[in-house]
């Protein structure tokens, strides 16, 4: 028998989808199992801060329903009736069914299917190997960042900005659009050190009163939907009263008298009837970034997760431009630094082995087209088969209604690569038990940061749980492959990574727990130019060079999109039947879907509710805690009523994906959402959903 290892602490890596991939300090006891888990200390940016559902991830990795034999299906899809097979027999059923899906609609019919929740590259986007090397369908990344993303680079010209670190020497930090408390904690680090040190005032703009702005020296919240036009006004009074830096735009940015001639008629009285704060508001916050010249803005992606989701970001980042903030430590603003890499993973994602030029299938809109929309599968021949890795449908996409019809289609060929049994795992025909972080080897970028950091195996995996690696591995070489990224080990497609890239070895960068990839202090803050081939920052967008610049495809006329950093009144629009605006904001203790099987996570959710301001609620005869109905032409939800002030009337919120069957009637949130693709690019209009609420039968 072996000695009981010693308790000891590694270093390891969240891989959770959060900006802020933390670097971890974990125990591992003398029996194996995860102790305590915390934030690095040494780690500049995680600053020994973690998220509590982080903290606890012992109780996510032991769980007892943790997945760890493959199973097939016996009866009815969606009747929970399995039968336990070996991994041989699991993989060569899936090899024999693609191969006869090939065979009979082509290899288009096949659609692998994956997303963020594991952040590390070998593991998440390693199913584009099986892709490439198949001629598989490919997927349209927008769940996320398809407004976000273009949104930013449509005034910068590149996804990438001030090292979120210099949040701490800003004077001013406005927190625009996320709520960091429940979902980046180490935005807050920063920005209470700023306050602590520098007398820092940190302004939260939000559609609710939430924990963040709770710490806020200045709240304002908006209507759903309405971020672009408080800054369009907050630029009219930079203009109106002088505090606009004119040296800086003349030298750094686009701006034109037809600008400024656009913005005269964005008034803080035009965007107090439009966002519902009041005039004093927007004068108040214009004046004090337009007086304080440290001021960074931290722009989120849940104020993107609109109809007019792009041009709301730009709006809000064009702001910084016309104050000159960039041009100081501490000012400026940052979204992601995810377009800033550089990394060369030809080799992991099999760009080498890429057949044709398949079609370009859009991830938001799987309801759509798994029931045969011709639109959607670009009118191609519907899928056949599908394989899941790290993300869970099922519950996550909008439009659940069209979601769940299509999982069920007696014709597709589902297999899920879980570590629970999730929603899209209950509908699946064969389910594999997967590994967590701890359990391989991965190297991880951080989005909301400047430094790559790896994460070795460290405790082993229960029963027969197999990596993200080893499974698409085997399947490429049961269809026939023989190219030698399949025989790899996860640590072998790191090294080789890192060698590709002019990165140190492995074992270099575990001396250090990262490497720092933190661009010059000037070229952060685009000293030098803007990203652009004239160097100016885009006032006046121009969104056909972002698709060609990020190979983005258009979903709309581009003549429709607005000439100008604007409002753009496009969302979903309340009526008579449909008075309210829902919006589907993250909960503190899930990470979208993840997170909502721990115990330490449910009870700190509680069960589904439904936040409603008192004034709205007496209108439709609603007390606090009595069961309610919301509900579109989408379909209807079960949610508990919570009366709450911190938002604006006409506004409901649901705070945190928890399991459909944690609602009376097994139907969660995602049944009201929509799927219909956003300009200009596409992506999903998650908090863009109009609703009733009324009391439940």
């Amino acid at each position: 028998m072996n000695a009981p290892t010693p308790h000891h602490t590694i270093r390891s890596v969240c891989p959770h989808d959060c900006p802020s991939v933390c670097a971890l300090d974990v125990d591992i006891l003398p029996d194996g199992k995860v102790g305590r888990v915390r934030g690095a200390k040494d780690d500049p940016y995680t600053a020994g801060v973690i998220c509590e559902k982080v903290a606890r991830y012992a109780e996510r990795i032991h769980h007892p329903e943790r997945l760890t034999h493959p199973m097939r299906r016996v009866g009815p899809k969606g009747a929970g009736q399995w039968q336990r097979i070996s991994w041989d027999e699991a993989l060569d059923e899936i090899a024999t069914r693609f191969l006869e899906i090939e065979a009979a609609h082509g290899p288009e019919s096949i659609w692998p299917y994956f997303y963020a929740g594991t952040m590390g590259h070998v593991h998440r986007d390693g199913i584009e190997r099986l892709r490439a090397v198949r001629g598989y369908s490919h997927q349209y990344d927008t769940i996320c960042t398809g407004l976000a993303w273009p949104g930013y680079i449509a005034g910068t010209g590149l996804l990438g900005g001030v090292n979120p670190e210099q949040m701490a020497e800003s004077d001013c930090v406005v927190i625009w659009g996320t709520n960091a408390v429940h979902t980046q904690v180490n935005v807050m680090t920063h920005a209470m050190k700023a306050r602590k040190t520098r007398g820092a005032k940190i302004v939260v703009v939000d559609i609710y009163r939430t924990a963040t702005m709770d710490q806020a020296d200045m709240g304002l919240v908006v209507r759903p939907g309405t971020d672009g036009a408080l800054a369009t006004a907050t630029m009219h009074v930079l203009l109106r009263d002088g505090l606009a830096d004119r040296d800086y735009m003349a030298k750094y940015t686009d701006f034109s008298a037809d600008f400024e001639a656009h913005l005269r008629t964005r008034t803080p009285e035009w965007a107090s009837e439009v966002t519902g704060l009041s005039v004093a508001e927007i004068e108040a916050f214009a004046h004090l970034v337009g007086s304080t010249p440290r001021t960074f803005f931290r722009l989120g992606y849940g104020f993107s997760r609109q109809t007019n989701g792009a041009t709301a970001m730009h709006a809000a980042l064009s702001i910084p431009a016309m104050t000159g903030a960039w041009q100081h430590r501490g000012g400026g603003a940052f979204h992601s630094n995810s377009g800033t890499w550089g990394l060369d993973k030809s080799r992991l994602e099999g760009t080498h082995l890429q057949k044709g030029t398949p079609r370009l299938l859009d991830m938001s809109e799987v309801g759509p087209i798994l029931t045969g929309n011709a639109a959607a599968l670009q009118n191609g021949a519907p899928v056949h088969a599908m394989i899941v890795q790290n993300t869970n449908p099922a519950c996550v996409a909008p439009d659940q209604t069209l979601v769940r019809q299509g999982f069920l289609r007696d014709d597709l060929f589902l297999v899920v690569h879980e570590q629970f049994m999730t929603e899209t795992a209950e509908l699946a025909d064969i389910v594999l038990p997967a590994t967590m972080f701890l359990e391989h080897n991965d190297y991880y970028t951080r989005g909301g940061h400047t430094r790559i950091l790896f994460g070795p195996a460290v405790v082993e995996a229960p029963g027969e749980a197999r990596s993200n690696h080893e499974v698409i591995n085997a399947l490429a070489l049961r269809l026939g492959s023989d190219d030698p990224v399949f025989s790899t080990t996860d640590r072998e497609v790191v090294a080789e990574t890192f060698a590709r890239s002019g990165l140190p070895s492995i074992e270099e960068v575990q001396k250090t727990g990262f490497i720092d990839k933190e661009r010059p202090d000037d070229v952060a803050r685009f000293a030098n130019g803007f990203g652009w081939p004239d160097g100016r920052f885009r006032f006046e967008p121009d969104w056909d060079a972002v698709a060609k610049k990020k190979g983005y495809r258009w979903v709309c006329d581009p003549a429709i999109m607005p000439r100008f950093a604007d409002h753009w009144d496009v969302t979903e629009k309340t009526d008579a039947e449909h008075p309210f605006k829902l919006a589907t904001s993250p909960a503190r203790a899930f990470l979208n879907s993840s997170f909502n099987q721990t115990p330490g996570s449910l009870k700190r959710e509680g069960e589904p509710s439904v936040f409603i301001h008192p004034s709205d609620a007496a209108a439709q005869n609603i007390v606090d805690g009595e069961p309610v109905t919301v509900g579109n032409h989408r379909g209807e939800v079960q949610l508990t009523a919570r009366l709450f002030d911190g938002l604006p009337t006409g506004t409901l919120i649901a705070e945190g994906l928890h399991r459909n069957k944690a609602h009376r009637g097994g139907q969660g949130i995602n049944m009201l959402t929509n799927a219909q693709p956003a300009p200009p690019f596409g992506g999903a209009p998650f908090h863009d959903a109009a609703v009733w609420i009324r009391k439940s039968n």
